[in-house]
């Protein structure tokens, strides 16, 4: 049996003509069916209408009366009588009285098919269950309560009905057919044969590929129409023919001349495969050459820019972007004024090396690119070659150079003080030696206990001992002792001027270190400035000095140079705080601690500190706090390079900013440097 899908492939797969036809058929059958059910159910009703209940009403009138209702009401048995002569009817089935107090009393046939409700009042309920005629009629009595009689109709029709009804359907059926043929034969004429010739003619065209073949016209309907289109399209067909033919003889004679070409290109692309691979190996050199000068471009120290005639830059190296803040990226095809405004004070200097092709230099200039301020020479080169006009830019950072220059200028004014202060310090000490001697010699000649200068007061008249009154009266003995004090104190600085400038022969002694921070702070207590109301001796010295610590081997001139370097720094520092704010007077602070195996030397100060940033780097040669001028940034790292290097010791600082600074040295107990390094003295650092 087949499926419902192959069924319905099947009539898909029709003839448009059965299709058709298939529809007409479909369609007449569901009219014939239609209307033969239509008649016959019509025929029905109106038989039911008519014939059945007029019979039941004219049954019901005879029996309501009362000669025959009121004896059968009034005994069983004369009502069962009543309903067997009701029997002779055939259209009836079924019927039943009822009496005044609604109880069936008799029924009709007493066993019979059909089930009669046995109260009057279960009448509605059996109604609802019942599809047969039927009908409830009153019987009225004097005195009493109505009867009630109940018929049940039969809906079988006569045998003549069925006839009737069957021949009409047939003679519809017939016209139907008749119908049915004579619309086919008009459909398989009008649609069905001008489709097949034109189907029998596309399949003669793709067959013979003869595009001069047409289709008879016939009525002008959508087919017809069809047909001119299918006229008209093998009318272009064979004009495209023609002109694929032309076409492909040119075609033809293309190839023919192509193949001549393909046969020289092959040749040339020969060469050029060749020329490509001489061509890409020179293009691999010039690139590894390329990126060969950027790696020594980029490894120079020096910034170098390079410019077109324009001033936008061509070329970049890594200093330059460090120098400027912009990447190579950004900077290049970009004005140098843009990329690095810096230059743009120096477009002057540029333009002319570019333009006049002569080298510009520019000595000396100050640019706070990073942190701090630092120095730089720039050199403007003009670009020469085959490339057009342009210049080079270097730009060198000079400001170790300058240090250095700055630290040879001050080592030699070291070396002219210190052979100066020798021949001060002898020039100086012969007047003291004499004022001091002096002074010792008004004692002893004020004496009375030596008899030459109780013979001369004698030989004058004066009295030795009044003499010796008048002048405790007028406390000349005070102020000698102020002469003589001031002397010794004179002779001991310039002393220890002396001992520090002097030339040192960098041997290891033992040295008590409490003596050499002693002597360090006498020399710093001649650092004053009265522009600036900056004293030393203003400061308040505390010392904290450990009693077992013993001599330490040392560099003592190297110590105490780093020692006065911190003091002085200390009191800069101090110098610089906000006394109002700070709220208490300088302090620093000098201690001496056993720690085995190192003796730890400390300075502490309560002055201004500093941020992390600088005591991260402020043993950093050349790096300042101070104003350009005022120091080389040196006098730390010397510092630091005496005590690690020198004595293979340790340095360190700890500093917060607004509280103060400690700065800690660690010498080995027992040691032994040999063969240090010789250094030159800087100045100081602010901290």
């Amino acid at each position: 049996m087949p499926s419902p899908l192959n069924l319905r492939k099947r009539l898909e797969d029709l003839p448009v003509g059965q299709k058709i036809l298939a529809a007409l058929l479909v369609l007449l059958a569901t009219v014939m069916l239609v209307a033969n059910l239509a008649f016959i159910s019509a025929a029905y009703w109106i038989s039911q209408d008519s014939v059945a209940p007029q019979a039941l009403q004219t049954i019901g009138r005879l029996i309501a009366n009362p000669a025959l209702s009121e004896p059968a009401l009034a005994s069983p048995t004369q009502a069962q009588v009543l309903l067997r002569q009701l029997d002779d009817y055939q259209a009836l089935r079924a019927a039943a009285l009822y009496d005044s107090d609604g109880e069936r009393i008799a029924q009709t046939p007493s066993d019979g098919p059909v089930a009669l409700p046995e109260r009057l009042d279960q009448l509605e309920r059996w109604r609802q269950h019942e599809y047969r005629l039927n009908a409830l009629f009153e019987l009225p009595q004097p005195g009493r309560n109505s009867g009630y009689l109940l018929l049940v109709a039969s809906s079988e029709l006569p045998g003549a009905f069925y006839t009737g009804t069957l021949t009409a359907s047939l003679v519809i059926l017939a016209v139907s057919v008749l119908l049915w043929l004579l619309i086919a034969q008009q459909i398989r004429r009008l649609i069905t044969r001008p489709i097949r010739s034109l189907e029998e003619l596309s399949r003669q065209v793709t067959r013979e590929e003869n595009y001069a073949l047409r289709a008879e016209r016939g009525n002008a309907d959508e087919i017809g129409r069809l047909a001119d289109a299918f006229n008209t399209m093998l009318s272009r067909i064979e004009a495209r023919e023609q002109q694929l033919k032309r076409a492909r003889d040119d075609a033809q004679e293309a190839v023919e001349q192509a193949q001549s070409l393909a046969e020289e290109t092959r040749r040339s692309n020969r060469k050029l495969e060749l020329e490509v691979q001489v061509r890409s190996k020179i293009e691999k050199k010039l690139t590894g050459f390329q990126h060969y000068l950027n790696s020594i471009i980029d490894s120079m120290p020096s910034a170098l820019i390079a410019v077109d005639e324009q001033l936008y830059v061509t070329q970049w190296n890594q200093e330059a972007s460090q120098l400027s803040g912009t990447s190579l990226d950004d900077a290049v095809n970009q004005p140098v004024f843009l990329a690095f405004p810096s230059l743009k004070h120096f477009l002057p200097q540029l333009t002319r090396a570019a333009e006049q092709h002569k080298v510009e230099r520019v000595e000396r200039v100050t640019w706070a690119l990073t942190d701090a301020p630092r120095h730089y020479a720039l050199t403007f080169y003009p670009l020469m070659g085959g490339t057009g006009r342009g210049a080079v830019i270097r730009i060198d950072d000079i400001t170790d150079r300058l240090g250095m220059e700055e630290l040879m200028v001050q080592s030699e004014k070291m070396l002219s003080v210190g052979g100066l202060a020798a021949g001060m310090a002898h020039e100086i000490n012969n007047p003291l030696g004499a004022i001091l001697h002096n002074v010792q010699n008004i004692r002893r000649r004020l004496s009375p206990d030596l008899p030459k200068n109780l013979e001369v007061a004698g030989e004058v008249g004066v009295h030795l001992e009044d003499l010796n009154h008048y002048l405790e009266a007028r406390d000349i003995p005070k102020l000698m002792d102020g002469i003589q004090y001031a002397g010794s104190r004179a002779a001991k600085i310039v002393t220890h001027m002396l001992s520090f400038s002097r030339r040192s022969h960098r041997q290891m002694t033992a040295c008590e270190l409490p003596a050499l921070l002693e002597q360090a702070v006498e020399i710093a207590g001649n650092d004053f400035d009265l522009t600036g109301g900056f004293d030393f001796k203003s400061l308040q010295i505390l010392h904290e000095f450990d009693p077992r610590l013993g001599p330490v081997p040392v560099i003592a001139n190297e110590v105490e140079q780093v020692l006065l370097n911190l003091l002085k720094n200390a009191a800069q520092a101090i110098h610089l705080r906000d006394d109002e704010e700070e709220g208490e007077l300088g302090r620093i602070v000098l201690r001496t601690r056993l720690n085995p195996p190192w003796a730890e030397v400390q300075v502490e100060d309560n002055g201004c500190g500093m941020p992390e940033k600088v005591r991260k780097r402020i043993f950093e040669p050349f790096f300042t706090t101070k104003e350009v001028g005022q120091g080389t940034g040196l006098g730390l790292s010397v510092s630091y390079f005496i005590i690690t290097n020198n004595h293979k010791g340790q340095m360190e600082v700890q500093s917060e900013l607004g509280l103060g600074t400690c700065f800690t040295l660690r010498l080995p107990l027992g040691a032994e440097v040999t063969s240090p390094t010789p250094l030159l003295a800087g100045d100081d650092t602010e901290h």
